[in-house]
């Protein structure tokens, strides 16, 4: 304590005294649950370690070694940003070390779309028990995120004017998403009516925290679909739109993306708003023909 007080030297903290009150500070985090999966991946291996003994060796040997168990590198990418988080944390705001090290993400592959063609969706949704079915016809229905469709209120959906609405704080960007809802979404929404009184999607009369269980696992197997997430769920419903004629900045809005680069992953699916510029050289080289005939 002296030695702190006068000569600022930084107390020896280990690993888990950091981790357990960066837990106590995350409570609002709507990743937690899945935070705590990581984290508990981690503490074999850090737990004997103090913060000053975490130095970027460490933690690229860290995830070499998570590497090596088979994930992609965007599940190490998701081990390492906590613990860049509770290092930067220990420096910036609790004075615990001198210096976090750099951590350096692995290079992940952000051209992943994978959906579902319309007959594929039917199947899956035959083969899910009826409370997950509910959630995934929702999702198609929506585009809403897992979090965003499990978390839903009663509250929050208006059946009359047809429309949801996701607040700031359940958002992944903090800005509040009007959700309009089309006839297969209040379909649903209608047959979760009297179930429970403040979630609109229960199982047990409890609500539903998870989606990725045995159940979605065993009906994707039956019905014959592979390398397809929750999220992709999300990633059908905007290809549909595409499709159909919905253009990237109406589906802009409809999602809920910032950036204008995420919709842009869809645009290979339909041609159709470049066809008019498309033409255009047509036009430009049968005037140019025509002069040269002449």
């Amino acid at each position: 304590m002296w030695e702190n007080q006068y000569l600022d030297v930084k107390p020896e903290i280990v690993w888990m005294q950091a981790v357990l009150r960066w837990l106590a500070e995350s409570q609002h985090k709507r990743s937690l649950v899945d935070d705590k999966l990581h984290l508990k991946w981690l503490d074999p291996h850090l737990k004997c370690y103090t913060l000053r003994q975490i130095t970027r060796d460490v933690v690229d040997q860290i995830a070499e070694k998570k590497s090596r168990e088979g994930v992609k590198n965007a599940s190490v990418n998701r081990m390492l940003e906590i613990v860049r988080a509770i290092l930067r944390k220990a420096e910036r705001e609790w004075g615990w070390i001198e210096k976090a090290p750099l951590i350096r993400m692995r290079k992940e592959d952000t051209k992943r779309i994978r959906w579902l063609t319309i007959d594929e969706a039917a199947r899956l949704i035959q083969e899910l028990p009826p409370h997950i079915s509910a959630l995934a016809r929702f999702s198609l229905a929506t585009g809403l995120r897992k979090s965003n469709v499990t978390d839903l209120q009663w509250c929050d959906v208006d059946l009359v004017k047809r429309h949801a609405l996701i607040h700031p704080d359940q958002a992944k960007t903090k800005k509040a998403i009007p959700v309009p809802l089309n006839d297969v979404a209040i379909e649903v929404l209608q047959e979760q009516k009297g179930k429970h009184s403040q979630f609109v999607f229960v199982y047990g009369n409890n609500p539903i925290a998870e989606c990725n269980t045995k159940a979605w696992k065993k009906a994707l197997k039956r019905a014959h679909i592979e390398n397809f997430r929750w999220h992709d769920l999300r990633h059908t419903w905007a290809s549909w739109h595409v499709q159909n004629g919905t253009s990237l900045q109406e589906l802009q809005q409809l999602g809920g993306w910032t950036s204008f680069e995420m919709v842009l992953r869809y645009a290979h699916l339909s041609s159709d708003h470049l066809k008019e510029a498309a033409a255009r050289v047509n036009v430009t080289f049968s005037l140019h023909s025509s002069s040269v005939a002449y």
